[in-house]
């Protein structure tokens, strides 16, 4: 382990890529994060039935951001490597997909939140309180969804071509105006009417709709790589179409297994109580914030590998990932142990009860326990098996335990043996164990690279 810290140590050129990369990524992830921290915050000053009407809520808009993720995720495995070989009718025609894709899911759920919202909320809580306040929030925010697909889809093929910097401008952006309306709506400042509940909902829609209009006048202004027109979208055939899918179904499916599964721990923790859900809800916020980094050079690292694979350059992709797998697990047990150390105060930061507060101690420090599991895993499926190709063994990796150990552990403890909130969580946690040692052991093998691109053959329509 030390003679593999030391060399990736003074792989200067590995680091500066990564770095360059995976820190406006990363700075943009805290931006998202942030701006979730906030809303959490300003709602948290409300009552843990605001709470944990927020977080119910937004479950929806977390599937469907997990649902994009996957369309997005597995649309650049192929933009990185088409950028690895310039080729810009590649890149167009997958996005195009992705478009079809994404904005099909995300009028089913705007239809869920808006014309059913009630029953959404039912499937987690019977808490009628709970489900009154959660039905007004989300029949706002869903009317943002399609705005959200188009900024996701968008913003990924930006950064699989390296272009990883007008994203995060554009997040600084909604961040800025999320916050200011919060403040206004939420709590009525300045003679706004103090809406609550309903003053977020409308803050982040609008703020959510602001984003989306200013990244595509930015795209097609200066031309970049995703400024394509609806010609080069849409204009591709049947054969490129299963080419495409037998790569990215397996990622989507990923996503969807995946958020399924943390609907099941939602569910499982709204059962336990309001109390248990709300000091659950903030520990996920917490996480999210932890998290920032290893997103960064996850997605970082996926670009890179991407473009090496692309270039049909396998041994710098399999050096980047030999050092990554020494580097992320040493930052994961740094991040955790501040996560520990701070975990005494984070909780005052809230106003809920002594009770909630233990709750929020306990669980953050089991998450500083298995964070550096949880930021190993990320790299492995994230940065390393998706990007080399090998999605499928992903799925197998990231949802087959998931659905094998985690939703198990988490029925077991909570509703069948009654465990404490922060048992159940770790008991959930175990899945990443199980997770890091079958990627490690993939990775290692060298079976993960698989090149997608031969951009002489993508049947591509040219143009008339």
């Amino acid at each position: 382990m030390t003679d593999a810290l030391r060399n990736t140590l003074r792989d200067r050129d590995f680091l500066r890529r990564l770095i360059v990369i995976s820190l406006p990524i990363a700075l943009q992830n805290l931006v998202v994060t942030s701006l979730n921290m906030i809303d959490t915050v300003m709602i948290g000053q409300l009552g843990e039935t605001e709470i944990a009407a927020v977080a119910l809520s937004n479950q929806l808009f977390f599937l469907l951001m997990l649902f994009l993720f996957g369309v997005g995720s597995g649309t650049t495995v192929f933009t990185a490597q088409y950028w690895g070989v310039r080729d810009l009718k590649g890149i167009r025609a997958s996005m195009g997909i992705a478009l079809v894709l994404g904005l099909s899911g995300a009028a089913l759920f705007s239809f869920a939140a808006i014309v059913v919202p009630g029953t959404v909320l039912g499937f987690y809580t019977s808490d009628a309180a709970v489900i009154e306040l959660g039905r007004g929030y989300l029949q706002i925010v869903g009317l943002s969804y399609v705005a959200t697909t188009l900024t996701i889809v968008f913003s990924l093929v930006l950064r699989s071509t390296g272009n990883v910097r007008l994203p995060l401008y554009v997040s600084l952006v909604s961040l800025a105006v999320n916050t200011a309306l919060n403040m206004l709506l939420i709590f009525g400042l300045f003679g706004f009417p103090a809406l609550g509940v309903r003053g977020a909902a409308i803050a982040t829609a609008l703020a959510r709709t602001l984003e989306v209009t200013v990244l595509l006048a930015l795209v097609y202004r200066r031309k970049e790589a995703p400024a394509g027109r609806p010609a080069e979208f849409f204009s591709f055939q049947r054969v490129f179409v299963g080419r495409f899918l037998r790569t990215a179904s397996p990622v989507i499916l990923n996503e969807i297994g995946w958020s399924l599964g943390m609907t099941m721990y939602m569910v499982v923790y709204a059962r336990m109580g309001t109390e248990v859900v709300a000091a659950y809800n903030l520990c996920e916020t917490v996480a999210r914030l932890s998290f920032v980094i290893f997103m960064g050079t996850g997605n970082g690292s996926a670009i890179m590998i991407g473009n090496a694979i692309g270039a049909g350059r396998r041994a710098d992709a399999q050096r980047y990932a030999t050092r990554l797998l020494t580097l992320i697990p040493l930052l994961g047990i740094l991040f955790g142990a501040g996560v520990i150390v701070l975990s005494r105060w984070i909780p005052l930061l809230f106003q809920v009860s002594p009770q909630v507060r233990l709750m929020l101690r306990q669980l953050l420090v089991v998450l500083g326990i298995i964070l550096t599991f949880k930021a190993t895993n990320m790299q492995l499926v994230v940065g390393l098996l998706r990007s080399g190709g090998d999605t499928r063994f992903s799925l197998f990796v990231d949802v087959g335990i998931l659905w094998l150990v985690g939703v198990p552990a988490a029925v077991i403890g909570g509703l069948v043996l009654g465990l404490p909130v922060w048992l159940v969580y770790l008991m959930t946690g175990s899945e990443e164990l199980f997770k890091a040692v079958l990627g490690v052991h993939r990775v290692l093998s060298g079976r993960w690279i698989h090149v997608l691109t031969e951009h002489q053959s993508v049947p591509v329509r040219e143009e008339t």
